[in-house]
């Protein structure tokens, strides 16, 4: 389908007629992920070089429904925020994670930048990722809770996994033989750290429940119990049992 319309050539011995003045952009209808939006070409095309804009470019292949709508697979509740925007400059008010993911995807850079700056998203990525970039192997070790506890949960209604959080090579010294007698017991624990960065041991058992909590899992941490491991003399306060709760 076409965005712009096409040229006539003029008959053969005829003039070609006078050029005819700009043409106002074309109203196009939208089906972005189910959801229906009605705007200009100009707009889509506002910011040159965004994935957005080249989606809408007279070179671009559309993929339209059934009513001849454009048809873009995406979340389609985020994407009146990105309109908004390139209407009127106008910033949301809600949906503010959801809204900076949508901008990422479309390449609206200025928009991506104006969300960086507000607390939400300058919390989570500046303070709290940039705090995880610097606990080696953290992706990794909640990817092995969720196999430990999926391992576990068969049969069961909860799935306890141990970890082991020490922010210091003091820490980890505390720890050592703690963890040498679990190795030997061939119980399975995860180890977080040591970490060059100021947020505590809390803090880090806090993201890995708020990480492990948003791929739909309920889970809870404390301190473990002597059921679960009695630690060596000092090193009861880094070890601590992650519970999923299954049903």
């Amino acid at each position: 389908m076409s965005l712009t319309p096409t040229s006539r050539s003029p008959r053969p011995g005829r003039a070609a007629p006078p050029a005819s003045p700009p043409t106002i952009s074309p109203v196009v209808e939208l089906n972005v992920g189910g959801e229906f939006y009605t705007t200009t070409v100009g707009t889509l095309r506002k910011l040159p070089g965004s994935k957005l804009a080249d989606m809408f470019s007279s070179s671009a292949k559309a993929c339209t429904d059934a009513e001849g709508r454009f048809f873009i697979d995406r979340p389609g509740i985020y994407f009146g925020a990105i309109l908004d925007y390139l209407r009127s400059g106008q910033l949301p008010k809600q949906h503010i994670p959801e809204v900076y993911r949508e901008a990422q995807f479309y390449e609206i850079k200025p928009l991506v930048k104006l969300l960086e700056d507000m607390p939400q998203i300058f919390g989570e990525q500046v303070a709290r990722k940039q705090f995880l970039l610097r606990v080696p192997g953290y992706s990794e070790n909640l990817e092995l809770m969720v196999r430990l506890a999926r391992a576990e949960a068969v049969a069961a209604r909860c799935s306890n996994v141990l970890v082991c959080a020490v922010r210091t090579e003091e820490d980890a010294a505390h720890c050592a033989e703690s963890l040498r007698v679990l190795e030997a017991d061939k119980r399975l624990v995860v180890k977080f750290g040591p970490w060059k960065a100021a947020p505590a041991i809390r803090d880090l058992l806090d993201s890995v429940r708020m990480d492990i909590e948003v791929q739909g899992y309920q889970v809870a941490y404390e301190h473990c119990s002597k059921k679960t491991f009695q630690p060596k003399s000092g090193a009861y306060e880094y070890f601590y049992t992650f519970q999923f709760t299954w049903w």
